[in-house]
């Protein structure tokens, strides 16, 4: 069994595509973001940011950036911890659950603790990285 899913899992066609669907929401953000500027800056203020267009305009940067930075595996743990940053804070400021009551709570708790998943993912991303690019230490 173990042979099997090794054969199945570890193609590098395999893994691309789990960091393209740990990127998804980064890439459909931004996108959705670039197209519709004034929505991504009323979205600052919505969350009680400064609605500034330069904080929108890095939003998508970083957004898309990042992303792009982890599909293609140039500097792939420097986007992967930047994305955990970036999520880590905005889940802070959006899904404030403890302030909520009833289904709302539920529903915001819920989308808290699957924020926390993806920056623990994207902490995984990077530490792996960074782990592949260590050269093996020999013995003296």
């Amino acid at each position: 069994m173990e042979g099997l899913a090794a054969r199945v899992l570890t193609p590098p066609i395999v893994r691309w595509v789990a960091l393209l669907g740990l990127c998804a929401a980064y890439l459909q953000g931004g996108i959705n973001k670039a197209l519709d500027f004034s929505g991504a800056v009323a979205e600052l203020g919505h969350f009680g940011m400064p609605a500034y267009p330069a904080l929108a305009a890095m939003v998508i940067a970083l957004e898309l950036g990042a992303s792009l930075m982890i599909l293609s595996g140039r500097l792939r743990w420097m986007g992967a911890l930047a994305l955990a940053g970036f999520t880590l804070f905005a889940t802070f400021v959006a899904n404030r659950y403890w302030e909520m009551a009833g289904q709302e709570r539920f529903m915001t708790a819920n989308a808290f603790y699957e924020h926390l998943g993806l920056v623990g993912g994207f902490v995984l991303v990077a530490w792996h990285d960074l782990k592949s690019h260590i050269p093996s230490s020999s013995a003296s």
